[in-house]
């Protein structure tokens, strides 16, 4: 069914959530499973040292995200590799998917109120519409 199973984490209670199932769906498959995480840059940096300091800042959040899902992983016997890329979530993400060759890209939902979403746009969402593989959202 799959072969290369992704997981997209933020550190987030929805990605939590699509961890625990990447996970299982990984060791039912005995499938490997790789996680990224997007080190968001500024839109508009005004210097380097913003971009530095926000990278810095990102780093120290995904050495948690990273840790705790290699714990996860781990005890489930499910071999993961991780990766934490700097850009802007949605290009980052669907770039990974086509540059890896991922089957499966698993997403966590975040609720965001329908005005939020019509003006600016869920990532998750716009992760359905541009990802070059199947997308698993999980609730």
């Amino acid at each position: 069914m799959y072969s290369k199973i992704l997981i997209a984490s933020d550190g987030s209670p929805g990605a939590s959530r699509a961890l625990n199932a990447a996970i299982e769906l990984s060791r039912r498959l005995h499938t490997p499973l790789h996680m990224v995480c997007v080190e968001e840059l500024p839109r508009f940096p005004t210097t380097v040292d913003e971009v530095v300091e926000e990278c810095s800042a990102a780093q120290k959040v995904f050495d948690e995200v990273v840790l705790i899902a290699r714990k996860q992983a781990k005890a489930a016997h499910v071999k993961l590799e991780t990766h934490v890329i700097a850009g802007h979530a949605v290009s980052s993400i669907v770039e990974f998917v086509e540059r890896e060759h991922f089957d499966v890209l698993v997403v966590g939902f975040m609720g965001h109120s329908a005005l939020y979403n019509r003006l600016i746009g869920g990532t998750t969402d716009r992760l359905v519409e541009l990802a070059p593989c199947q997308v698993l959202v999980v609730k």
